[in-house]
């Protein structure tokens, strides 16, 4: 008799716990799905205006009342005060060999703060994160004060090199994904007559595809999407514009009334630009999983 009704109040708080369970992860479910719409409705928003045919100004509604892809072939224009694929093929150089320089002086840092040991090391370490918690535009005048020096003000090989040159202060999370791979390997593969140089590209690298991909990501997006130290090293030639700088100037140009005649080319333009990302984090998701996956040697 005992035994029945401690099975049965078992059963009901089992069952009451099941209830709870399910309705809080209902509660939970409205809520992401609530938080999605809000995180992708200005993208539809863009999506939708890009396409609108009937005025290229702001309008109250959002639903086009005539649809076009007018806007999208406006964008193909080289030349003129207004040609975005200038303004686009400016900005895939500069974050290309960003980073490609950004992405190698990152890992080798990282790399000689993990692996070896030397005297100063604690030093530069701190002196590199107090250094990174100031906020970057306290520098800016500094910096445009230097590449004046050496008149590469408005030129996109000073913004590369502004760039490149603070590579180093993004060690930190690398290094310590690095401390996790076993120094073991590195001991054996000296025995065996690997240089420091031979370890890191063909023991460390593959070993570490994970924060490899998160570091190209990062240092891609960045001079991809900057505006604020663009706007101030690039100056006012729309020839050396990115397209950060063009897109701004589509809202704000003519004393602001540009937006009445750029807002769906302006949407427009935000939607193409959005494509390398989009490309990048898809063709790299593969590999990102694939390094998850297959884990690091620790130690």
């Amino acid at each position: 008799m005992l035994f029945r009704k401690n099975y049965h109040l078992t059963n009901r708080v089992s069952n009451t716990q099941k209830i709870k369970r399910t309705v809080g992860n209902s509660i939970a479910h409205i809520v992401l799905t609530i938080i999605s719409i809000i995180w992708v409705f200005p993208f539809i928003y863009l999506i939708l205006q890009s396409l609108r045919g009937e005025s290229n100004g702001v309008v109250s509604y959002i639903i086009p009342q005539e649809w076009t892809f007018n806007n999208y072939i406006y964008l193909f224009a080289f030349e003129g005060p207004n040609a975005f694929m200038k303004w686009y093929l400016n900005t895939l150089l500069i974050a290309v060999v960003s980073c490609v320089f950004q992405t190698i002086f990152t890992l080798m840092t990282a790399y000689c703060l993990s692996r070896m040991r030397f005297k100063g090391r604690q030093g530069i370490m701190k002196i590199i994160l107090i250094v990174g918690m100031f906020p970057s535009f306290l520098s800016m005048v500094a910096i445009y004060q230097i590449l004046n020096v050496f008149g590469m003000v408005g030129n996109p090989v000073g913004l590369i090199l502004v760039y490149i040159a603070g590579s180093a202060s993004g060690y930190y999370v690398i290094k310590g994904f690095f401390d996790t791979i076993s120094r073991s390997l590195d001991e054996a593969a000296m025995i065996d007559g690997a240089t420091r140089n031979t370890i890191f590209w063909k023991i460390i690298l593959p070993l570490s595809k994970p924060i490899v991909i998160y570091t190209i990501l990062i240092t891609f997006t960045s001079p991809w999407g900057d505006y604020m130290l663009s706007s101030y090293l690039l100056g006012t030639n729309s020839e050396n514009w990115t397209v950060a700088l063009g897109l701004r100037y589509w809202l704000t140009g003519n004393n602001g009334q540009a937006v009445q005649a750029y807002f769906t080319r302006f949407c427009a333009g935000s939607v193409f630009t959005s494509i390398p990302i989009v490309v990048l984090f898809f063709f790299l998701q593969r590999y990102y999983v694939e390094g998850v996956t297959g884990g690091a040697v620790k130690g």
